[in-house]
């Protein structure tokens, strides 16, 4: 029963792609003393929260009021990232809807096999929540898109490169000063996550329906066939799913889009599989996400929830940010921006015109 996903692109065929190495956002965690093993406890604690009241907002805001005081008491709590400090607010894009709310979503693999040492990520998601908060509007950037990294308080950038070198450069607020540059959206709220937490969460779940477009091997041990169709992943093959790129003419292109259906399907599931009335099913769930998430300082976790918990799987919209394919600057392999397109289409984005959005996207 093979179907294509629904996930929207507005790029759908390239001829290659860009092919340098994976790179990893945060390191895996090591062994640690006593007392920094009840450090790292005491975080992930926090962490769990953080995910409960995600959970609960793509879960329709169940129990939310009632525990209310206490999420906020913690809210001050949680593991936090600088991410706007350094950003002059002169140099800012101004919002033209501030009823909408978006957020930057930085992603890395630390178990990718084809990871090595460094400090970029893999994973750029841009992603808008209108102000009807009805719907969200998720756009992959691709890592090695060639923009204008402006230059860092410690003199690092300033020139052209691939957008994911503006993390290794000056960490995240300049990676979220790059992103604005690029696409002239404000930046409300950053959330990192290392995606090969997929695999505990989707084994939580217990499994995730994902549509195969075609039939493939996996490049990695043990070198999984996937089939075309619709089929019931676990998270050892949805974690292997979303890394395949390699194989594929599109390249980094199709491993945006399998990572795309993961997510959609982990949505749908958690928001269809009775999480909440099923305490062990919960307690899987949240524990296997919760070393996964750091948020930014300014971010309020409640009315996060809040904002969010209207919006279900099938409310997601996915989108690739315009590209022309992908090309060469000196020795470097990169995808290259389609300027006559990026600018309309970040346009309807600001001025929360989902519709035009839409329309840009089919062209």
């Amino acid at each position: 029963m093979a179907r294509r996903s629904p996930s929207h692109s507005v790029n759908p065929s390239h001829s290659r792609h860009a092919d340098d190495d994976e790179t990893q956002l945060v390191d895996p965690a090591a062994e640690l003393p006593d007392g920094k093993q009840q450090s790292r406890r005491r975080r992930k604690a926090k962490r769990i929260v953080l995910i409960t009241l995600l959970v609960i907002a793509l879960l329709g805001g169940g129990g939310l009021v009632a525990g209310g005081l206490y999420l906020r008491s913690v809210d001050s709590g949680i593991e936090r990232v600088d991410a706007f400090e350094e950003i002059p607010e002169a140099e800012r894009p101004v919002k033209a809807e501030p009823e909408t709310k978006n957020y930057l979503i930085l992603g890395s693999d630390t178990r990718d096999p084809d990871a090595t040492a460094g400090s970029r990520t893999d994973t750029i998601i841009l992603a808008h929540v209108p102000k009807d908060h009805a719907s969200a509007q998720l756009i992959s950037i691709p890592r090695d898109t060639w923009v204008h990294v402006p230059r860092a308080k410690n003199g690092n950038g300033g020139r052209e490169a691939k957008i994911n070198a503006a993390y290794a450069w000056g960490g995240i607020p300049l990676m979220v000063q790059t992103v604005e540059k690029f696409t002239k959206v404000r930046i409300d709220n950053v959330i990192v996550i290392d995606f090969a937490g997929f695999k505990e969460i989707v084994d939580a779940l217990g499994g995730v329906e994902i549509t195969v477009e075609s039939n493939f091997t996996s490049i990695h041990p043990p070198f999984r066939r996937f089939t075309a169709g619709k089929q019931v992943m676990d998270g050892d093959e949805a974690l292997d799913y979303a890394r395949q790129r390699k194989q594929f003419a599109t390249g980094d292109f199709a491993r945006i889009q399998h990572q795309q259906q993961v997510i959609k399907a982990i949505v749908n599931k958690a928001s269809s599989g009775g999480l909440l009335s099923s305490p062990g099913k919960l307690s899987s769930f949240l524990n296997a996400t919760a070393g996964a998430v750091s948020v930014d300082r300014t971010m309020s976790l409640l009315d996060t929830a809040l904002e969010l918990r209207g919006i279900k799987g099938g409310a997601l919209e996915f989108y690739t940010s315009p590209t022309t394919g992908t090309g060469r600057k000196g020795s470097e392999s990169v995808v290259l921006a389609d300027t006559a397109k990026v600018g309309p289409f970040y346009e309807a984005l600001v001025a929360d015109d989902i519709a035009q959005l839409k329309a840009l996207a089919k062209k």
